[in-house]
């Protein structure tokens, strides 16, 4: 244990004397009165003490089994942060970043730098609500993974008894969406990383507000997480990869993560909660939550409208939602740059959508000032980044990154000097940057919205080399669940797969099924039918990555997607003279995008031709990808719009 600093900005104390219940063990009792982490900050606002009564037997449950040697009840303070990250500096987790405000660089045990598909389950009494069964058993499932009950609790057994002794446990009291708001949700993590509770005050809304809402009554999402032990552990940034599991009990809204200390493994409110937990929540209350980014489009002639648009992770999400429109006229503003809820308003008739996060936690290869001068903007104070590439002038970098000036070192993500040699990075290919997404410099004024924005259009789209035109519209709302569920994109650094297989990804939504895939397209079907009458966004799919017989994009993308979107924006006005039907959707016709002051002019016969060989193939795939892994559990209306596909093309 260090020294206690003599230059703390206020009291650490321990408070369990008065804190604890009685009903706790002796053995944890004493364990509490041991010296806590002399970095451990104290208020005597927040304790466990006063916590409401369901959030404290939370806490109490998680002391006992976990025995940290110290409590700390979040208020989400400047101050309180200023301590947290005087910890981790200390732990040389971090390093402050001289050249930005208030920012500062992380760098994981190289075992820890992505999601870990395979080691996240859903955990449900019958394994139909969480999976679907594969038609044929020798077949693995491809759409989550689940665990009994009976496994989970063997499983945490295991693992977490004593796994916090020593350190701080953490109480992060947030909220997910605006405080107190209607689509809002509210979710208590303890943790043991302080890494960790740095980023989730960025990620999301911590603190009093969150607490007087829970002393009224609000239900909460249990969020339990440790980086836990392993005899092998680098001490500035512990974790357990080897033993690392990720838990979802949707019957009881729980989350239960051990061993990762990074991202979505970590940051509970993300994934986890957002989407995982967050859309069995959705089913049950009967709207949605999806991995999409939320953008609002002014038109030249002053028309507003927002849309949404669901990529996977590392396909231009957050290029997207921070657009700068190469077509004068055009003012884009973010709302979100990752995951939406989307309920219907009785006011509008129409879905609305919120970001229930409230910063971002963007990749940051190829974001540059510009690609992306807006993220760019958003990460110039009071962020982390993790990592990426730390330059000699207290700076960051990454692949993509404009060059540093004459002079400026590199130390790469892993600490060594960097050469520039192909195959040695500086930067993780998942490296990420945290930052509050009030910084954003075209946040959009109703992002804060409690009852959201009102959604005129959704977009699908992935990494597609070749087949795949750049735009197409659904004919009507069934077909757009089939156009959904039919996504495929090249697989990215974000998870565990290698290389650039097309892999499929419905509703970019893989990873992050919190039930089963077949009742999860029935509850986007029923959203026709459930709230009366509805105006129902109109479905696109976009692809940016199309190729020529080189290799080389056909289409320039970032601030030139405004083209699409002008389109897009003109079909949700119902304007039928642009349009053009082909066997998978309407395309633009001829000469409808507006390609002024484009140059050089791309070839859009090339990137809006619906090859028929190609799509019969695509057809065959997806019809075989939803029999083989969803089987019985298809809605008739998706294998109905299967066959129709089918019958254009031939």
């Amino acid at each position: 244990m260090p020294p206690t600093p003599t230059n703390v900005p206020f009291e650490f104390y321990s408070a369990y004397d008065s804190d604890i219940e009685p009903c706790l063990s002796n053995v944890v009792k004493a364990s509490l009165k041991k010296k806590p982490d002399y970095f451990a900050p104290r208020t005597r606002n927040f304790t466990v003490k006063n916590l409401p009564a369901s959030v404290r037997a939370f806490v109490e449950e998680s002391v006992e089994l976990c025995r940290p040697s110290d409590v700390h009840v979040m208020d989400g303070s400047e101050r309180e942060n200023k301590l947290i990250i005087e910890k981790l500096i200390n732990d040389k987790t971090i390093v402050k970043l001289t050249k930005y405000k208030n920012s500062y660089l992380a760098l994981t045990d190289p075992r820890d730098v992505a999601r870990v598909e395979s080691r996240t389950f859903i955990c449900t009494t019958n394994k139909s609500d969480a999976i679907p069964t594969p038609a044929n058993p020798s077949i693995k499932g491809s759409l989550g993974n689940w665990m009994s009950l009976q496994d989970l609790e063997k499983a945490v057994d295991e693992r977490f008894p004593n796994c916090m002794q020593g350190r701080t446990m953490f109480v992060i009291p947030f909220s997910m969406g605006p405080v107190g708001g209607p689509m809002s949700k509210i979710g208590v993590q303890v943790t043991d990383s302080p890494y960790v509770a740095a980023a989730m005050r960025i990620m999301t809304r911590v603190g009093e507000p969150v607490i007087e809402n829970l002393q009224e009554g609000a239900d909460f999402v249990k969020a339990l997480h440790s980086v836990g032990r392993s005899p092998n552990m680098i001490p500035s940034w512990p974790c357990d990869p080897e033993r690392t599991i990720i838990l979802h009990k949707p019957e009881c809204n729980e989350i239960i993560s051990y061993g990762s200390g990074y991202g979505g493994n970590s940051l509970l409110g993300k994934k986890c909660f957002a989407l995982r937990i967050g859309s069995t929540i959705a089913k049950r209350e009967g709207w949605l939550a999806e991995h999409m980014l939320i953008v609002g489009i002014t038109s030249p002639h002053g028309d507003k409208k927002y849309i949404c648009a669901a990529f996977p992770s590392a396909c231009g999400k957050t290029n997207l939602a921070m657009l700068e429109s190469a077509l004068p006229g055009y003012k884009v503003e973010c709302v979100g740059d990752d995951i939406a809820w989307l309920k219907y308003n009785a006011k509008t008739k129409m879905l609305h959508a919120i970001n229930p996060e409230a910063g971002f936690f963007g990749v940051a290869p190829g974001t540059n000032w510009k690609t992306n001068p807006n993220a760019m903007a958003s990460m110039q104070e009071n962020s982390i980044f993790t990592n990426v590439g730390h330059t000699s002038d207290g700076g960051v970098w990454w692949e993509g990154m404009e060059k540093p000036a004459e002079g400026i070192t590199i130390t790469d993500w892993l600490g060594k000097p960097y050469t520039g040699k192909a195959g040695h990075p500086a930067a993780h290919p998942n490296s990420r940057f945290t930052s509050p997404a009030s910084q954003c410099p075209i946040i959009d004024p109703l992002w804060e919205a409690s009852e959201g924005v009102p959604i005129s259009a959704i977009l699908f789209g992935g990494r597609r080399p070749e087949g795949v035109p750049l735009v197409y519209e659904s004919f009507d709302w069934e077909h757009g669940v089939l156009v959904g569920a039919g996504m495929r994109s090249e697989a990215t650094a974000a998870a565990e797969h290698r290389g650039k297989e097309i892999m499929h990804d419905p509703f970019a939504m893989r990873p992050f099924f919190g039930y089963n895939f077949g009742h999860y397209m029935s509850h986007w079907l029923s959203q026709q039918t459930r709230h009366g009458e509805i105006k129902l966004p109109k479905i696109f799919h976009v692809n940016w990555f199309r190729k020529d017989a080189d290799g080389k994009f056909l289409w320039p993308g970032f601030g030139d997607n405004i083209r699409v979107l002008d389109w897009i924006l003109r079909r949700v006005d119902n304007d039928c003279s642009i349009i053009e039907a082909t066997p998978i959707g309407y395309v633009p016709k001829e000469g409808s995008l507006n390609l002024e002051g484009l140059s050089p002019q791309p070839d859009m016969k090339k990137l809006l031709s619906v090859p028929k060989d190609f799509w019969k193939k695509e057809a065959e795939s997806i019809e075989k990808y939803l029999k083989e892994q969803i089987d019985k559990d298809v809605p008739a209306q998706v294998l109905n719009q299967l066959q129709a596909l089918k019958e254009r093309l031939s």
